[in-house]
Order: structure tokens, then sequence, then C-alpha cells
């Protein structure tokens, strides 16, 4: 009984917040309507919004800290994942040194780059992949393949976690966001851990650190598993194109990712075709990062050839699919030239054109 009555308190505040916030923010819109004909209500709405964020703010300082402690933020993202949901589902646990390199690679995630612990504990994870490598025991490969992978994904969804909490997307309105942070910010002055510290310092930190992680993955030869978790990334993506650039330039470099080719083609060929439909809007919004250009000159080559010959292996509709969605983003990005796939646009006209005579001579 206790428990259920400590719940319900602890729940309250959050209700309140969506609740009240669902009711303002549609009343704010229907306002903001007539607001720019009528001064008055302008004035009006603006009274409204200054004075139930006060009294938010008032409101949820009676309530204890642990009470607020329990809440965390229910924008449909959870923002750590627990390790023992990758550990349980990877099979991670089974061994010590399993055990031991997720430990490593969850603490490369958390520590700033600014601390002198994060190159050590990175030079460590680094050895440890190495080494099991090295000793080329089947064993020990399973534990890099399933400890990197999980490391992978879990990084993917801090990056996403990080970009979120900046800010980054479109569907979020101006009275939204001033909500969120007068919310947050007395989250953050009771209880609220340090975002740069619970989130790894930045995006482009941990940007920077899927990179690394890819670079492992393929050095030990499990590019497949790293596309596969890539390819699947779409949350990402989608926040990526309107990300800082410096997050951008990690992304552009891990989206150059070629699976090797061999066994189920059409598996191989639908695995190119979401890679490019995935991937494609960022690689043409993408330009300056952390080094620039993000690519040097030979690089943009290789991956352009890369695009090329992954557009070759679809089907035609696909082809037209993937075409347009670059054409699109190609042309209304007026701060890159690239990736340049006219050839391959060139030739899927050609191929069309040669498609359409044939159905006219089909119909005559």
């Amino acid at each position: 009984m206790g428990m259920m009555e400590n719940s319900a308190t602890i729940m309250a505040p959050l209700l309140l917040r969506n609740t009240v916030k669902s009711v303002l923010i549609y009343a704010d819109k229907s306002l903001l309507n007539f607001a720019g004909k009528y001064k008055l209500l302008e004035i009006i709405r603006y009274l409204i919004v200054t004075s139930f964020l006060f009294f938010l703010r008032l409101f949820l300082s009676f309530f204890p800290s642990n009470y607020l402690h329990s809440l965390k933020s229910d924008d449909g993202y959870t923002f750590k994942p627990t390790q023992s949901s990758y550990i349980t589902d990877s099979g991670i646990g089974d061994s010590g040194i399993g055990r031991s390199l997720w430990q490593l690679l969850v603490s490369v995630n958390d520590i700033p780059v600014s601390s002198t612990k994060y190159r050590i504990v990175r030079s460590l994870a680094e050895r440890l992949i190495e080494g099991n490598n090295r000793e080329d025991v089947e064993a020990l490969r399973e534990v890099n393949r399933r400890v990197l992978s999980a490391a992978f994904s879990r990084t993917i969804c801090r990056v996403e976690a990080a970009l979120i909490e900046m800010g980054t997307g479109t569907g979020q309105s101006r009275l939204d966001r001033v909500f969120r942070t007068v919310w947050d910010g007395v989250w953050s002055g009771r209880v609220r851990e340090d975002v740069s510290s619970r989130l790894g310092n930045s995006a482009e930190k941990l940007a920077a650190e899927l990179l690394w992680l890819t670079q492992k993955l393929v050095g030990c030869g499990f590019e497949e598993e790293a596309v596969e978790r890539w390819v699947s990334a779409s949350n990402l993506a989608q926040l990526s194109v309107v990300a800082e650039n410096r997050v951008q330039g990690s992304l552009v470099k891990v989206s150059g990712l070629e699976e090797t080719e061999g066994g189920n083609k059409e598996r191989l060929r639908q695995t190119k075709m979401k890679m490019l439909i995935t991937w494609l809007p960022l690689l043409c919004r993408g330009n300056n990062g952390t080094d620039i250009p993000v690519l040097s000159l030979s690089e943009r080559a290789e991956l352009e050839k890369i695009l090329e010959d992954a557009i070759d292996m679809l089907q035609h509709e696909e082809q037209e699919q993937v075409l347009s969605l670059w054409l699109h983003h190609f042309t209304y990005c007026p701060s890159s030239d690239w990736p340049n796939l006219h050839a391959s646009y060139a030739r899927w006209c050609t191929t069309s054109r040669k498609l359409f005579f044939s159905s006219i001579k089909d119909v005559k």
C-alpha cells in the first residue's frame, strides 16, 4: 500500500507537466493565430505564458528531491540504456574477458574526453580488442564481435540522446522548448546529473567514438555487423541532417561502410538500398567537421565510387528512388557539391529511354 502511495506521489509532477503543457501549447497556438492581428491578445498571451512558467517553478519546489529524482524525460527516449540489458541480450556476460571489455567501452563513452583517464581507458580497450583478435581463436573473435556490436548500438543510442538533448530536430515549437527548459532547469537544480557528464560530454565526442568503434569492427572483420546496425539507425540519420557540422563529420565517415560482396545477393541488394535511402541525405548535406574538409579528395572519390557501385546493384525502380532522393538534397543544399552522382543519373536516364522505346514498340 505504501509503495502505491509513493508511486502516485512520484508521478504527480510528471502527470501535471504533461497535462498542463498540452493544454498550454494548444491554447498558445490558438492565441498565436490572432496575436498577429490584435496587439491586446499578444500581450495577454505573453502574460499567460510568463505567469504559468513562474507558478510551475514555484509548484515543483514543494516536491522533495527524492521524488523528482525518480522522474525521467518521457519524450519517448531513454537517455541511458542499462548495461544489464545489453549484457543479457548479447551474451556478453558469459565470460570475464567479455564483461571486462564491455566495462571499458562503456567507460570510454562516459568519461569526458578532457579527463586524463580517457586516453588510458581507451588504450586499455584497444589493447584488449587487438589481443583477442591476435590470438586467432574463434571464441575470442566471437567475444570481440558481440561486445563491439553491442557497444556500437549503445553508442548510436547515446548520440541520438545527445542530439535530442541539444534540441536537434524540427518538430519542437518555441513554447515547447521554453517549457522543457524551465522543467529541466528545476530538475537540474535539484537532482539532475550534469548533462555533459551523463551524455559523455557531447554529441561530437560520441560521434567520434562511433567512428572509432566502426574502425574496430572493420579491423576485426565484422563489417557486416556494423553495416546491419548502421542501416537500421534511421532515427539518428534524420537527426544528423540538421546536426552540428562537427557531429556530421564523423557520421559521414561511418556512412562510408561497405559490406563485402558474397553470400545472399538479394539480401546484399536490400541492405545497400536501405543504406542509400537512410544516409544519402546526410552525405549531401554534411560538409565541415572537426577536420576541414570532412573527407579528402581521394576519400570523396572513393566514397562516390562505393555509392555508384551500390546504385548499379539496384533494380531500375530502386535506382530511380535513390537518384531522386540524391537530386533533391544535392540541389537544395547550397553549401555542398558532393557526392556527385551525375554519371549514375546519366546511366539511369539512358536505360529509362531504352525501356521507353521498347514499350512503344510493344504497343505497336
